[in-house]
């Protein structure tokens, strides 16, 4: 059944404020619950801090009250929506477990998004940032294992591998490396806006994860890694906001926010596995279909277009949470050995990548690296979970 949002009706805004106690979501249980469900929070978490903070910035450069007024009482919904969604995690899951759980987003997300995308360009930036994440998966797994003494297949059950990919400490690129080229707003599918307002906000909220949170473990080896993963966090939003076409006006901006919103929440509790999860993203969908109302209004008003000249006639099909084991195997079998120069990419360290690494390891093994070898020595091997077989490169197979 197609399902357009722009004529569907919504809850009333005036209705959609909520109290302490309908606030007060209760958690998911971290030793039970659906490990996808736990990235359908973390993917949603990340859509409505995005929604927040792009609310502001466009509030900043609005210089009619009115207009500030209106933003505001739509930004104060959607940081409740955040609230909820957020707080749907279990205060009982460590930060480390958090983190693997992001990372476990970040590589069954993009590289779903990667096989979906039609635009080459774009599927080759997803590719591309898929085999990093895997990678940070694996350093934090073996990390995890070494301060927590547990194994990652306890939040990532068996539906994704924890093995090398891109090696992190091949992540650090001189930052002018890290900007590609922006879709065309004027001839790119409506889907490529969405996955690319998708991804850039899962890796923002990452991002913004690992700059606070790094700084509260003890452990030197942890607050490092931490800190380079962060590092090269920040060159993966530089990577993917850089997709977005910069020519949107910003209520075109605004319409492709909220038409997103819809677009995974819609998706989300049409794959949702927990009933009282699928209830709030049931809810938050009704709540979206109204914001995009108004969203679609202000782009009338100010852009003189209609909104469907610019969004999907109906919503494409779910985004969905999926193993990708075989897909990820062949991307770093093939694609493992890249680097960007310029916008786009090659096979070998070029000048300005060997400065970039020779700056930032000053002669030093990277945290990435040394924590598969402190692991080592504390376990007598590292962590892996590897449920399809060997690694496929020869060079980065199980160290018997």
């Amino acid at each position: 059944m197609t399902f357009n949002p722009l004529r569907e009706r919504g809850i009333p805004l005036d209705k959609q404020l909520r109290n302490w106690r309908e606030l007060n979501v209760t958690p998911t249980d971290p030793d039970h619950a659906d490990p996808y469900t736990r990235c359908r929070i973390i993917t949603m978490n990340g859509i409505e801090v995005e929604a927040v903070m792009f609310s502001h910035h466009l509030a900043r450069h609005c210089p009619d009250t009115e207009l500030k007024q209106q933003l505001a009482r739509v930004r104060y919904i959607e940081a409740q929506q955040q609230k909820a969604v957020n707080w749907l995690l279990p205060g009982l899951a460590s930060v480390l477990e958090t983190t693997i759980a992001y990372e476990q987003v970040a590589v069954d997300l993009t590289a779903w998004v990667a096989r979906m995308e039609p635009d080459p360009y774009l599927q080759q930036a997803y590719q591309f940032g898929v085999l990093e994440d895997f990678d940070h998966l694996y350093r934090y797994a073996n990390l995890y294992e070494m301060i927590e003494h547990r194994k990652a297949e306890k939040i990532v059950d068996q539906l994704t591998e924890v093995m090398p990919g891109r090696p992190t400490y091949l992540h650090h690129r001189d930052p002018v490396d890290n900007v590609r080229e922006p879709y065309d707003r004027n001839s790119t599918a409506p889907i490529s806006k969405l996955h690319a307002l998708t991804i850039m906000s899962a890796e923002q909220q990452t991002m913004n994860f690992y700059m606070n949170v790094g700084p509260m473990y003890m452990e030197p080896i942890a607050r490092q890694l931490y800190q380079e993963i962060g590092l090269v966090e920040e060159e993966h939003v530089t990577h993917y906001e850089s997709l977005v076409d910069p020519g949107e006006s910003w209520w075109e901006m605004l319409l492709n926010h909220e038409y997103n919103e819809c677009y995974l929440y819609h998706s989300f509790m049409e794959t949702e596995s927990d009933p009282k999860v699928k209830n709030i993203w049931e809810l938050h969908l009704n709540m979206e279909l109204e914001h995009l109302r108004l969203a679609a209004e202000l782009f009338k008003k100010h852009d003189g277009r209609d909104p469907e000249q610019v969004l999907a006639p109906e919503l494409p099909a779910p985004v969905t949470f999926e193993p990708n084991k075989g897909y990820i195997r062949e991307l770093i079998a093939t694609q493992i050995d890249y680097t960007t120069l310029g916008t786009g990419y090659v096979q070998e360290a070029h000048e300005r990548f060997e400065k970039m690494q020779e700056a930032i390891m000053g002669g030093e093994k990277a945290p990435s690296e040394r924590i598969i070898d402190e692991n080592r020595e504390r376990s007598g091997r590292e962590y892996r979970l590897q449920t399809e077989g060997e690694h496929p490169v020869h060079s980065l197979q199980m160290q018997r």
